[in-house]
């Protein structure tokens, strides 16, 4: 998701991006700056996590982005290796209204808002939309992008079903007429069938897909292709099914709801399902919250009602004074079995209620799994998840239901370097009948405030978390959080007002990823190096168009290789002054830390998404919501939002007859290769 600065509190109008930004977390637990200020005042020479010239004398700049273990090897001069994993040449940074790609490689779209996914699906056509056309076309703001090989159980790389997440809608680029942000606009020119094209816009599709000649193209007719939309039934599974919290009047046992929202980033797993994630849900509902409402902290708690679209006014589910168990229906992990388009979406109650950006597993050699995922939203935490049943991996059917049942934990940093997962199980410390939590279905439902009265470290916006297979490390992106107050860090720490984010590292005990302990440190700190107010944390070497702001979504290649992609919202101009992108870094060795830019999006979008297929010759990116955010900021910027009948006064530069589309691009090697190398 997109981050900016906002308005002050009180302000009731919010650009749609960033709203995660507010922050709804009124515990008195520690923040992440509050940790690395005591860890780097008891270890900074061990750690190797100190930034400066002075320090760089002491123990070299090799040892200010390491490990634990590499600071250590560092100080003593331990060899280790210092070859480059990347050899691409690096884009600059820039921003204008195309994308671009390192030399000697293709970026090429391969499906676009609009285009044609079931078989039969009218061709696109923005001035006369419909919900029924849209719910079988690919729908809006592509962000998780997920490979799941053809055939089901090989490893196929130039075959697969596509499973993309469309996270949410931006009316004043959708639709003709509208041309601003309705929110602002109070939804003056919305209407029931806008709305009902928007709910059609949001969820997922599955698509299959070929390399024909070294390009990749969609199989509009094939039998796998399906959207998900938010009409789309989908049953509640796990602890919460059936719970009181989770009936409705149409939907009096509390197993199913229509749809799917919000769906940001996910995962696939190792027996072929994708994870969908279910992230800023509240913004869909509705109607006000009495201070005399039983529920009214929970509701505060989670940011209800957001009234970020005005569907509530035509949907009675949304409206929370009607119906207001609905929203604790939204804000999950959807399993979803791409090989069975006929299958029902399954929302995962045991992995926990938040705004949830991803979801990664982790395969134990025993066979345990573990999921992590993070809530995205200032000042809140890092989860993992557990499950009771371990991965059969001649038995697809026996794993259907793993994330059925398990333990949820959540992170608590602490300042000695270590890291530990605490429990969210009821019964167990807090999480009492006589603290709120009358039973596990609660726990979960309410997994916000349970994380809260465990103590967990309030953290920069957690984002992506990524898993190295190879390494056995996991990689969390906090994104940024400019509404930290100086007192909480000092000059060594991740910041105050940080607009930049940066990159946590956690090594689970012994390898063990259902460990309850671990260690933690950062690999970088994201800004500009050259400019010394802003404390920016990387390699040495990294040049001038190395450096990020912002990190969102990563992804690992087959070769153990952790790739970047940026989210700077509409503050992209402060935040760095160019582009979001794709930036592949150095995580071993003297070059750890080391940054490159691969990619670069246009302007007023967000890059998302990356994805390898199984040789690493493909890299599939999601370009966001180009022509949105901050794009006023841009020198080729002409007038101010227009409707599809004027696209020369928003766009032009712009050849086609509307903005550009939200797309999912395929990056090839023109020579055919590994991607970077």
């Amino acid at each position: 998701m997109d981050t900016h600065d906002l308005p002050q509190k009180g302000t009731k109008y919010l650009t749609f991006e960033g709203r995660e930004d507010i922050g709804s977390n009124p515990s008195e637990n520690p923040t992440m700056g509050d940790v690395i200020n005591a860890r780097l005042g008891r270890r900074d020479m061990v750690r190797g996590m100190l930034t400066g010239a002075a320090v760089s004398a002491l123990i070299g700049p090799a040892a200010l982005l390491s490990s634990p273990r590499e600071a250590e090897a560092a100080v003593t001069g331990a060899p280790r290796p210092a070859k480059a994993s990347f050899s691409f040449q690096e884009v600059a940074h820039g921003v204008d209204a195309d994308h671009h790609v390192a030399a000697g490689y293709n970026a090429d779209i391969l499906i676009r808002w609009g285009d044609p996914v079931v078989p039969g699906a009218p061709a696109f056509d923005p001035m006369n939309q419909s919900a029924e056309a849209q719910s079988k076309q690919f729908g809006y703001n592509n962000d998780f992008v997920g490979y799941a090989p053809l055939p089901l159980g090989s490893q196929s790389p130039d075959r697969a079903l596509l499973c993309v997440n469309h996270e949410y809608t931006d009316e004043e680029v959708m639709f003709p007429g509208v041309g601003v942000e309705q929110q602002k606009d109070k939804f003056a020119r919305m209407t029931r069938t806008l709305v009902d094209i928007e709910m059609a816009a949001h969820g997922g599709t599955v698509v299959e897909i070929r390399k024909v000649k070294g390009k990749w193209v969609t199989e509009p007719n094939s039998k796998y292709n399906r959207r998900i939309t938010g009409e789309t039934a989908c049953a509640i599974t796990g602890p919460a099914a059936g719970h009181a919290l989770m009936k409705t009047s149409y939907d009096p046992t509390g197993t199913m709801v229509r749809g799917m929202l919000n769906n940001c980033s996910g995962g696939m797993t190792p027996w072929g399902t994708w994870l969908s994630a279910e992230e800023n849900f509240n913004g869909y509902f509705w109607g006000k919250v009495e201070d005399s409402n039983p529920n009214a902290k929970v509701l505060k708690r989670y940011g209800f009602p957001g009234e970020w679209y005005n569907w509530g006014v035509y949907h009675d589910r949304f409206d929370i004074a009607k119906e207001p168990n609905e929203s604790n229906r939204f804000g999950w992990i959807v399993e979803i079995d791409p090989y069975d388009p006929t299958s029902t979406p399954k929302k995962r109650t045991a992995l926990g209620r938040f705004k949830h950006e991803a979801c990664q597993i982790a395969l134990g050699k025993d066979g345990t799994v573990v999921a992590y995922t993070g809530d995205d939203e200032r000042f809140d935490y890092v989860y993992k998840f557990v499950a009771a049943k371990k991965f059969d991996p001649k038995n697809r059917a026996a794993n259907m239901d793993i994330l059925e049942t398990g333990t949820l934990y959540v992170a608590k940093f602490k300042a000695d370097a270590s890291v530990e997962w605490l429990p969210l199980v009821h019964g167990q410390g807090p999480l009492t009948a006589e603290k709120g939590f009358p039973d596990q279905a609660t726990v979960l439902i309410n997994a916000r405030l349970a994380a809260d009265a465990l103590g967990a470290t309030k953290m920069d916006r957690p984002e992506d978390i990524e898993v190295n297979p190879v390494t056995g490390k996991v990689y969390v992106m906090l994104t940024n959080n400019s509404r930290r107050k100086p007192e909480q860090v000092d000059a060594t720490n991740p910041r105050a007002e940080n607009n930049w984010g940066h990159i946590v590292e956690i090594l689970p005990e012994g390898g063990n990823h259902a460990s309850t302990k671990g260690e933690w440190t950062i690999l970088v700190r994201g800004g500009n190096p050259a400019d010394g107010k802003v404390g920016a944390q990387f390699h040495a070497d990294t040049s001038a168009n190395g450096w990020f702001s912002c990190p969102d979504n990563a992804a690992v290649d087959h070769r153990g290789r952790l790739w970047i992609t940026t989210d700077q919202g509409e503050n992209w101009k402060k935040a760095s002054g160019t582009a979001d992108g794709v930036w592949a870094v150095e995580t071993e060795g003297d070059l750890r830390g080391l940054s490159k830019m691969f990619y670069r999006v246009p302007v007023g979008a967000e890059m998302c998404g990356p994805c390898f297929t199984t040789d690493d010759r493909t890299l599939f990116v999601a370009v966001q919501h180009p022509a949105t955010d901050g794009v006023d900021q841009w020198e080729g910027f002409k007038g101010k939002l227009s409707s599809f009948e004027d696209p020369a006064t928003r766009w032009p530069d712009f050849k086609p007859n509307m903005p550009p589309r939200p797309s999912v691009v395929a990056i090839t090697k023109k020579d055919g290769g590994v991607i970077g190398l």
